[in-house]
Formats: structure tokens, C-alpha cells, sequence
């Protein structure tokens, strides 16, 4: 029986469409883990990823790429992407063709071609700055985390929720010397800290997975992650804040720019990404969410990569063996 809230224009053809995409980004980056360079790594991303999406028989807008156009030479902000211009089904797309260019230069852990999409107007069009986050996994009252209160009484809700006491909250943080205050807040209430050195996408989602024991995620990271990660928690439960941050005037202009009049609001999950959409990520190197890309003695490669979707709640977990044209 077909799902009455599905997308129309989200095809549930376009579900493993979208992982033939971060396939593409993800095989490219592969070659270059360990090489000690970020940028070549994100190009060879970009560019496969771009070339991938000109297959696919859609009319889409990048909504947060790589910059704006001046600053990008591919999937920019604004840039159309498909093979079907004016004819396709309109697409917002949200991507980072690598989540984690440092973490691949130096092959850490948790690196990922990351994408999400959803019929056009349902994405955030944020600039490319920071925001504040926050995050909780599934199965918690709605609103019981606030970016308007602090760390202490947001964790102190969580608990009171869970039944459980502050000290049992983990939560996962980016390691950066901007968090040493908030670190030490939540370790002054015995909260264990998960610190991360890249790659907020994956920080995010941990909170939707049990095995992880991770509970909530905090801290600032970049504007289009957090978009890609409401995407994925609004395909599988959970809540997520935003905030935008601004270091200066250029990027008020910016975001202004792009239709942002409020520059202290304080978005939750669903206004950030809103409507049916799809999340898909592959991984680029091994991590907690996926296993990175492999070679095989005799030229197969192999990738691990996951695919959901709002209107049908589904996870797919899909890996690819990928073999040389004969």
C-alpha cells in the first residue's frame, strides 16, 4: 500500500539514487586517505559527486554545498545539479561530498560523503557558517532540549527523562578549545564526554543509536552539517537545535543574503529540514556509523553506506561491491 504522506517528487527511486552519489565521493576520496592532503581529498569528492548527480533525472539546487559561488568551483550554493533542468522533479540538496577532509588526510576515523534532499523550499538555505547544536536521540517528550538554557538544565531534563541521574548522561563533543567551558560544565556534573576530532555529522547521529551509549550531542560545528544532521534525525527520530553563529559583518551580509532576517533564532529539527526527505551517507574511511572504503587485491572495491527516509521512517544499510569494467 503506498504511504499517504509520501513525496511525490521524492521517488523512492531516488532512495538508492542518492547512494550511488555518496558512493561516487566517497570511492574518489578513498584514494587520497593518508596522502596528507585536505584540499586534493575534498576536490576529488566534489567533482565525483557532482558528476554523479548530472545522471540523475532531476531539476536540483544545491541549497549548502561548498561556499558561494565566488569562493567554490563546484557545487556551490545556488548551483543546479541533475541531468533534467526544467523538466525533473525539483530538488533541494544539502551535501558534503567529504565530512571530514582533515580526518582523511590523516585517515582517522569517521570520515563520510554525506548528502540529504527533500522537495524544493524544505531545506535550510544557511550560509556557510557556524551554528550552535544541540541533540537527543528518539523516544523524549517534544521540547526537551532547549539551546535558549543552558548545558546543566538541558542535561538535568534528559536525565529527569530518562530516569536516570546527570552523571549517567554521556554526550558527545566536538574537540575544539572553543568547548572548554562547556566540557568542563558537563564533566563538573559528572557527565562522561565523548570528544570527537572531526566529523559532527556522525557526533549527531550517534545520538539515534543505542550501541553508541551516547545520549546528547553539543557544541558548534559548521551550518551545513547541521542541516544534513537534522535531515537524518528527522528520518529516524530524535531532536536537534540550531543556532546560527557569526563571527563578523560579512557573515551577517551572507546570511542575509539568503533569506535569514532572524539571525538569533533558534531552529529546531523541523525547520531546518522539513517535509519528506532522504539522508544518505557513505564511508570514506572505517568509523562508528560505517566502515570506510576497501581494495581488493584483484581491483573490487567495497563500500558500506546507509540511506533513510522521513515519510516511510526506513533504514537501509547497503553495501556495495564495486567492480572493474570487464
Amino acid at each position: 500500500m503506498t504511504n499517504p504522506t509520501a513525496s511525490k517528487v521524492l521517488d523512492r527511486v531516488l532512495v538508492l539514487e542518492m547512494v550511488r552519489v555518496t558512493e561516487s565521493a566517497a570511492i574518489a576520496a578513498s584514494k587520497l586517505v593518508g596522502r596528507g592532503d585536505e584540499k586534493a581529498a575534498d576536490a576529488a569528492a566534489v567533482e565525483a559527486m557532482r558528476e554523479a548527480f548530472d545522471e540523475l533525472e532531476i531539476d536540483g539546487t544545491v541549497v549548502i554545498g561548498e561556499g558561494e559561488r565566488d569562493e567554490a568551483p563546484m557545487l556551490y550554493i545556488g548551483e543546479k545539479v541533475g541531468g533534467a533542468q526544467g523538466t525533473g522533479p525539483k530538488i533541494d540538496i544539502a551535501l558534503d561530498p567529504l565530512e571530514g577532509t582533515t580526518i582523511t588526510a590523516k585517515a582517522g576515523p569517521n570520515a563520510l560523503a554525506v548528502l540529504a534532499c527533500a522537495e524544493e523550499g524544505n531545506l535550510l538555505n544557511a550560509p556557510d557558517v557556524y551554528m550552535d547544536k544541540l541533540a537527543v536521540g528518539p523516544g523524549y517528550p517534544d521540547g526537551i532540549i532547549d539551546l535558549a538554557k543552558t548545558p546543566t538544565e538541558n542535561v538535568k531534563a534528559v536525565a529527569a527523562a530518562k530516569g536516570v541521574e546527570p552523571c549517567d548522561i554521556i554526550v558527545c563533543v566536538l574537540d575544539r578549545p572553543r568547548h572548554a567551558e562547556l566540557i568542563a560544565e558537563l564533566r563538573g556534573l559528572g557527565c562522561g564526554v565523548v570528544l570527537i576530532g572531526d566529523g559532527d555529522v556522525a557526533g549527531v547521529i550517534a545520538v539515534t543509536n543505542e550501541d553508541t551509549t551516547i545520549d546528547m550531542y553539543m557544541g558548534s560545528g559548521g551550518a551545513p552539517e547541521g542541516v544534513l544532521a537534522a535531515a537524518a534525525l528527522r528520518c529516524v527520530g530524535g531532536q536537534f537545535n540550531g543556532r546560527l553563529l557569526f563571527r563578523n559583518d560579512d557573515e551577517r551580509a551572507r546570511a542575509r543574503k539568503w533569506g535569514i532576517e532572524d539571525l538569533n533564532k533558534i531552529y529546531t529539527r523541523d525547520e531546518l529540514a522539513k517535509g519528506d526527505c532522504i539522508f544518505a551517507a557513505t564511508g570514506v574511511t572505517d568509523g562508528s556509523l560505517l566502515a570506510g572504503v576497501k581494495r581488493r587485491k584483484d581491483g573490487t572495491m567495497t563500500t558500506e553506506s546507509v540511506v533513510m527516509r522521513a515519510s516511510s521512517g526506513t533504514v537501509r544499510w547497503v553495501r556495495g561491491e564495486h567492480r572493474k569494467p570487464r
